[in-house]
């Protein structure tokens, strides 16, 4: 990411297998969109976990996904995005938090400062 935002706020989840394909459609097609509608809020990326092989002290190594497999990565101009009423009735718009943040766990919330 090279964005000239000050801050990122990451949310990482787990989601039920059976409502997967439900989750990625609400967080692309509306959770998202709604979200980028706040002021301050700059751009969003979605990543999902796998697992790896890394070579570390001369030999490779199996890497299992170690913590929630789903990242959403928020960059914001300032911390308050995340209070203002903007963002509080974003997060509540569309079929999130009825139809997908109950088949949620394992959320994990975390504000960090571009240094």
């Amino acid at each position: 990411m090279s964005s000239t935002a000050k801050y990122r706020f990451i949310v990482t989840m787990d989601v039920a297998p059976d409502k997967e394909a439900l989750f990625n459609e609400v967080y692309d097609q509306e959770h998202i969109p709604n979200l980028m509608k706040v002021p301050g809020v700059l751009a969003v990326t979605r990543v999902k976990a796998e697992p790896f092989t890394l070579n570390i002290a001369g030999a490779p190594k199996e890497v299992p996904v170690a913590g929630p497999a789903y990242a959403a990565i928020y960059e914001l101009e300032s911390p308050d995005v995340l209070a203002s009423e903007a963002w509080g009735k974003a997060v509540e718009a569309g079929r999130w938090p009825s139809e997908v943040r109950p088949f949620t766990t394992n959320r994990r919330h975390v504000l960090a400062k571009v240094i």
